[in-house]
């Protein structure tokens, strides 16, 4: 009884085992595709505003508008 029970206890921690490299796999995959994506999002962010200034801007800002030529 004693060797079931250790043959059984044996072959669930393989199978947890196992559970937790797949998880680990798609962790893997999850961070490389985020990793992708901000990436991506900060070429664009750049291209939009190759300067660097990307956090002055506002949204209705009169002056901007002015000196563009739209009020």
């Amino acid at each position: 009884m004693q060797r079931l029970f250790a043959l059984l206890w044996d072959l669930e921690s393989k199978r947890q085992q196992w559970l937790h490299w797949e998880d680990a796999a798609k962790a893997r995959i999850a961070r490389d595709r985020a990793e992708a994506s901000a990436k991506a999002q900060a070429d664009a962010m750049y291209d939009a505003a190759p300067s660097g200034r990307l956090g002055a801007s506002q949204l209705d800002d009169e002056n901007a508008l002015r000196r563009a030529g739209l009020l």
